[in-house]
């Protein structure tokens, strides 16, 4: 059954969900679909039957991604997680055979499997990179925040930020953040593992065990602990201390911070884990596959992964840093003009990995300042496309850049800005790469900007970077330059901007029209007030006479229509009924019914515009547009009709009280299905309200919901 009986789009965002639905081609074309912190991610069956532009157009759409190997993306923002539930509780995805909701680790999976896309194995490793990073969005936002506010009372006097011997207020502070930053190991681990589709607490705990205060014990010269050197390189004037344990060296480092060490672990735990799966049976696999997995890998970590990560990290930030000391120009041009492209691809997350490598090892980071030139170039265009909204009377556009810029400007991120304008209008990219080149050949001329912490490139973090003033004239060169470029020469072509103009003011004659006319009825409403009560009045009379499926007219001008119980039973509410789908309200709002027997009778006058052939379902649409789904037990369609019997043919006109379906309740329980009666209103989203009548025992044919239009 449609989420609509009509199977015309709800409004706000039930509509979205099935024009999103529609657009990719149905229900049918989807494999799987998961989503992200701001995007739907689609496995198609055939990615040619997707109508991209229908859905580009949709409002509530920031933009549209297509992927190699019948993948497809489409972003949503903040909303996305409502958007995914909305989708997948649709009927029409809910019915059998039709596809279920998956975890990213699955749907990579299958890719991998399909082996599909020209480049699988480079999109297999990138994707391992930001899955792997992207669940951490939020508390490395949250940690950056904390840094820039610290700082700024650096910078204002209040504290210093660097000092040796703060208070325990500051070292507090301190810790606040720092948990991210160190723990990252661990944090990265996890979502590795999950990625890779084994249980992610192994791998948070293989990390973990080299993280411990005993492990970490012996990095202390002075720990006392037999077995345990300490030696100074008189070169690099760093320590290194080795252990010696089970008879072997073991060089020992500190893990906190490293992103290479969890990232390299968990690929190769990933291969003895599901090895031990295959060794070992099912029943036992609960003990045995975790205790063998850390047994063998833990100390893999540490004598052998571990230092290789270490010295892998230590390399390639010790090359980066050649190529920052030696050729900053081309350093500080080549990354604001990378992101760009890296960003929609999602691929800009191993570059984050090496910010974080950098801080650990050298001390700095230095990919930070040049990247802060396309964050700024890129809020810079959406500042460009606010003006231009303001200046031509564009609402829409106004509040999409309006939370688009604040987005940026506070929290550092790009996405909204990027996904829903840029990408969209293609005239804005070329001009926000001057922007890009403007400020990365500023940050290089000028000798390079550095920063001794993580943080998103936001005005609130400005001054954890080094020199401040450098990269303030850096990012104010991109943001001023991709700004003007782009308020002067349009982000619309002539032609669209003709249109767009045309669309507006018909837009702003209508509303004015619309306005008089509303004015006129007000007008003539207050010179019948009299005429308005006293139909009131014969409206209250004809509802105390009027049949439980009547449509009655109420005193303000609208309508109420009342729906009748199905069965005979207690009444209760959709949050009691045990069914994740109906408890939702994703199939409208209404009750559920513990039948006292098995007659199914109608709840409302109308017409059949749906029966389900295993008998468990009837959609029923009233003659003023309410439709309504009686929905017998759950996952009753499983029965495939056993115990139904049913007594009306779609298109059929109904009465309240008419027989729809007999069933044998007993048969029902004997399959292991709740018997659970569910009516609901499928179009609650177009209707003023829908009104439950629960804890109430009732016979057939009582009063259970009230809807009023």
């Amino acid at each position: 059954m449609q989420g609509r009986i009509n199977n015309t789009p709800a409004p706000g965002i039930d509509g979205l969900a099935e024009e999103i639905l529609r657009g990719v081609g149905g229900p049918e074309n989807i494999e799987s679909l998961t989503h992200c912190a701001t995007r739907l991610r689609f496995q198609l069956h055939d990615g040619s039957k997707v109508d991209q532009a229908a859905l580009d157009a949709l409002d509530g759409v920031m933009g549209t991604v297509p992927q190699s190997g019948d993948r497809f993306q489409i972003v949503i923002g903040g909303a996305v997680a409502n958007v995914h539930s909305k989708i997948i509780n649709l009927p029409s995805m809910s019915r059998s055979g039709a596809p279920r909701a998956q975890s990213d680790a699955d749907v990579k999976a299958a890719v991998r499997a399909k082996g599909r896309g020209r480049f699988a194995w480079l999109d297999n490793f990138f994707e391992y990179l930001s899955d792997s990073f992207r669940p951490l969005l939020g508390v490395l936002l949250g940690a950056s925040l904390i840094i820039a506010i610290t700082s700024v009372l650096d910078a204002l006097g209040v504290v210093d930020f660097r000092a040796a011997d703060k208070s325990a207020t500051w070292v507090f502070v301190d810790a606040m953040w720092r948990s991210v930053l160190y723990f990252l190991p661990i944090m990265v681990a996890y979502n590795a593992a999950k990625k890779l589709q084994i249980d992610p607490w192994v791998g948070a705990t293989v990390m973990a065990a080299v993280m411990t205060p005993n492990f970490t014990g012996m990095l202390n010269p002075d720990s006392g602990i037999p077995g345990v050197t300490c030696t100074t390189n008189s070169t690099l004037g760093t320590q290194q201390c080795v252990a010696e344990v089970f008879g072997l060296p073991l060089q020992l480092n500190d893990y906190g911070g490293q992103v290479f060490v969890p990232l390299l672990m968990v690929a190769l735990l990933a291969l003895v884990y599901k090895g031990l799966r295959r060794l070992f049976p099912e029943n036992i696999q609960l003990v045995f596959v975790p205790f063998f997995s850390m047994l063998i890998m833990i100390p893999v970590t540490a004598f052998l992964i571990g230092p290789l990560g270490v010295w892998a990290g230590n390399g390639i930030g010790e090359g980066l840093a050649w190529l920052n000391d030696n050729a900053p120009i081309v350093f500080a041009i080549f990354i604001p003009l990378l992101y760009p492209f890296l960003v929609p691809l999602g691929l800009h997350w191993p570059l984050n990995a090496l910010m974080l490598q950098n801080i650990n090892t050298i001390g700095y980071d230095f990919i930070q300042g040049p990247m802060g030139a396309w964050n700024f170039a890129c809020f810079g265009a959406t500042a460009g496309v606010l003006l231009l909204s303001i200046r031509h009377r564009e609402p829409m556009m106004r509040q999409t850049a309006t939370g688009a810029l604040a987005a940026g400007m506070l929290g550092g991120i790009s996405e909204p800005s990027l996904y829903g304008i840029h990408l969209r209008f293609k005239r804005i990219y070329p001009r926000m790469l001057v922007g890009c080149l403007v400020g990365g050949l500023i940050v290089g001329v000028l000798g390079g900007v550095d920063t001794e912490a993580f943080a998103f490139t936001s005005v609130l973090t400005i001054p954890v970077f080094s020199p401040m003033g450098v990269y303030l004239i850096a990012i104010t060169a991109a943001f001023v330059t991709a700004m003007v470029l782009v308020y002067v020469s349009d982000y619309r072509t002539p032609e669209e901007r003709a249109q767009a103009n045309a669309e507006r003011d018909a837009a702003e004659r209508d509303a004015a029209e619309a306005a008089a006319t509303q004015t006129h009825d007000e007008t003539a409403a207050a010179d019948d007030r009299e005429l308005v009560t006293v139909g009131a009045a014969a409206a209250a009379g004809s509802a105390a006479t009027a049949g439980s499926g009547t449509a009655v007219t109420s005193g303000t001008g609208g309508t109420s229509t009342r729906l009748a119980a199905p069965v005979a039973g207690r009444v209760v509410g959709l949050d009691e009924v045990g069914d994740p789908v109906f408890a939702s309200r994703a199939l409208g709002e209404g009750v559920g019914i513990e039948p006292a027997d098995g007659r199914v009778v109608a709840p409302v006058d109308g017409e059949l515009v749906t029966v389900a052939d295993t008998g468990h379902a009837f959609g029923i649409r009233t003659a003023d547009g309410v439709e309504v789904l009686t929905h017998i037990g759950i996952d009753t369609v499983q029965m495939q009709g056993e115990g139904f019997e049913v007594h009306v043919t779609p298109g059929q006109q109904v009465r309240t009280g008419d027989l729809l379906a007999e069933v044998d309740l007993d048969a029902v329980r004997a399959a292991n299905h709740p018997t659970v009666t569910l009516m609901t209103v499928l179009n609650t989203a177009d209707l003023a309200a829908v009104e439950p009548h629960t804890g109430q025992d009732v016979t057939a044919g009582a009063l259970v919901v009230t809807v009023r239009r």
